[in-house]
């Protein structure tokens, strides 16, 4: 009987990040907070934007979703400057090129606009941050390869890995997390090559390394991981993929057999802490830049 492998990794919370987010939180106005991911596209975002929804309802603050419609900081800056312009007095933002917000940020903060990440940081201190320990889930994506090809009696070969960009905090963290899991093996990791989180620019690059004869493939998000599995299945090859996020379109993939796993995060649960983290701030709470784990899955067929 096939079932759903549910691995839950890092579900434990630092003591203070706990001990301050269970603390009651209650608005004393209907303050107006601007969320700013990555795309509005992908349904990670959109799974994130119903989390922040759900509990600005349940606090009573106003959340607007002001996400560009693609990958792009140019957008994602503008995104910012409307927000501190249109009087938002805080930002939940998961930057795309975290060196390429930090100034629109850093003019944001000097505004008295409160700051707090979800799922992929800048490099600009903010009053919080929750995501997903990218480094660890992507050393474990590559432990679930690499389990999957021993087991298919393959010791060696080369593996490629198809990423969003060189800047993005979190891929590049779980491409980091994956190659580490391959130290001291016979297999070789082949140069990244960048798709832009787009499904189909993805699996152009996907089907290059299928040509070049590549054992497995890792997607560092859901366009990624959508092109890696359309690949496969185009191709009709025994390539193992491994990707990250979860969509219809993936668990489609995985159900179907051309994905064998996907590292599910839980982006409800970032949009929800986030926004209650903002009103906290808001209200005079000093949060002190915590950082919170909000766990991810390994799902199979």
């Amino acid at each position: 009987m096939k079932k759903t492998l549910a691995i839950v990794l890092a579900l434990v919370l630092c003591l203070t990040a706990v001990t301050a987010m269970a603390e009651t939180v209650k608005a004393t106005q209907p303050w107006k907070i601007a969320l700013i991911t990555m795309d509005s596209i992908d349904q990670h975002w959109v799974k994130l934007n119903e989390g922040a929804q759900a509990k600005a309802a349940e606090l009573g603050v106003e959340v607007t979703f002001m996400a560009p419609n693609t990958k792009d900081d140019a957008q994602q800056i503008e995104a910012v400057n409307n927000a501190v312009a249109g009087g938002y007095q805080a930002i939940l933002v998961a930057a795309n090129g975290p060196d390429a917000i930090s100034s629109a940020l850093k003019e944001a903060q000097a505004a008295g606009v409160k700051v707090v990440y979800v799922d992929s940081p800048a490099n600009v201190p903010a009053e919080a941050t929750f995501s997903t320990d990218n480094q660890a889930a992507g050393k474990t994506a590559g432990e679930t390869m690499l389990a999957a090809l021993t087991a298919a009696g393959v010791s060696e070969g080369s593996i490629g890995i198809v990423n969003v960009n060189a800047a993005t905090d979190s891929t590049v963290k779980r491409e980091a997390g994956f190659r580490s899991a391959y130290e001291g093996t016979k297999f070789t990791i082949l140069e990244t090559q960048y798709g832009e989180g787009d499904a189909a620019k993805s699996q152009t690059i996907a089907e290059n390394y299928i040509t070049q004869g590549v054992v497995g493939i890792f997607g560092a998000n859901e366009g990624s991981t959508t092109g890696t599995g359309n690949a496969i299945k185009a191709s009709g090859s025994t390539v193992v993929g491994v990707g990250f996020d979860k969509s219809d379109a993936i668990l489609g993939l995985i159900q179907d057999g051309y994905l064998l796993a996907t590292m599910a995060q839980n982006p409800d649960v970032m949009g929800a802490m986030g926004v209650e983290a903002a009103v906290k701030a808001l209200e005079g709470a000093t949060l002190g830049g915590e950082v919170v784990d909000t766990g991810v899955s390994v799902l199979t067929k």
